[in-house]
């Protein structure tokens, strides 16, 4: 297939990269800061904000495939979305550019979304349950998901969860600087979510891209831990005393968000080969250099 992966350059995009070019097929990626270092695509600058530089873009490449994972916050972390940071244009108005130059060019579309979708009242979310976000950053992918649907109904919209890797990921690197005293704050352990591993991850959307499904599929990790057992996750495999995360309840902080949001993943799940572990089982695993 020839597949252009949005948001290439990012911590998600660079393993769908990595994999679809292993896979043999034709990849380009779009970059809109720095182009990204995996081998096996053309590199392009793109700013999903402009409709039209999108159009061209899709149109000059011809995907058969575009996976969109460009996103106003930091999916791969988490980051401080919780807390309400979000640039609504690039990740609302920006999947709605993509989702009409992949429908105007016949190309197949997947769009990655977020757990933040949800408030966290119900806990465990199917795919099936209406988004109901309480913060911008999710107000914004909820958005983004509503135009994909409406633009492109054979799409696909994959919701994830926090992505980790092999010390690659923004979570991972607060862990580390958590536990040098080179970063201040703390792991929360009120703060729930089924973290995935990226490798996974792009797995999956690579199935998904090539199956004839469509609509919401929710691809995260079959555990639910708290952000703060996360970090003990990465610390222990990394060789970091535990004892040395601080930690506390942000229903204690005043922080907005929701506090536990647990992915169904079941239905997905029966429908791929790829396996979604748990951060349980891959973090006890060693890590792997790519």
């Amino acid at each position: 297939m020839r597949i252009l992966i949005v948001g290439g350059s990012g911590f998600l995009g660079s393993e769908l990269v990595r994999q679809a070019a292993a896979e043999g097929h034709a990849v380009a990626a779009t970059w809109r800061t720095r182009p990204g270092t995996a081998a096996g695509a053309d590199w392009l600058p793109l700013d999903v904000r402009d409709r039209t530089a999108v159009l061209d873009l899709i149109g000059a490449f011809g995907p058969d495939v575009v996976v969109n994972t460009a996103s106003g916050g930091n999916m791969a972390s988490g980051g401080n979305m919780a807390s309400g940071g979000s640039d609504w244009v690039t990740t609302a108005v920006g999947a709605a550019h993509v989702a009409v130059a992949s429908a105007a060019h016949g190309a197949r579309l997947v769009h990655v979304s977020s757990d933040a979708v949800f408030s966290g009242e119900a806990v465990t979310y199917a795919e099936d349950r209406v988004p109901d976000p309480v913060t911008p950053y999710g107000a914004a992918k909820a958005a983004g998901e509503a135009a994909v649907q409406a633009i492109t109904p054979t799409a696909v919209i994959a919701r994830t969860s926090l992505i980790i890797g092999d010390g690659g990921s923004g979570h991972e690197r607060l862990v580390h600087g958590l536990a040098s005293g080179g970063v201040k704050g703390m792991l929360f352990t009120d703060d729930v979510r089924c973290p995935v591993h990226v490798r996974d991850l792009a797995a999956a959307l690579l199935e998904l891209a090539s199956s004839d499904r469509a609509g919401v599929h929710h691809a995260a990790g079959a555990d639910a831990v708290s952000r703060y057992e996360l970090g003990c996750l990465v610390a222990r495999r990394d060789g970091i005393d535990p004892a040395r995360l601080p930690y506390g309840r942000r229903a204690d902080t005043g922080l907005r968000g929701p506090l536990d949001v647990r992915l169904d993943c079941g239905l997905t799940q029966r429908h791929l080969t790829t396996r979604l572990r748990g951060a349980r089982e891959f973090l006890a695993q060693p890590r792997i250099s790519t």
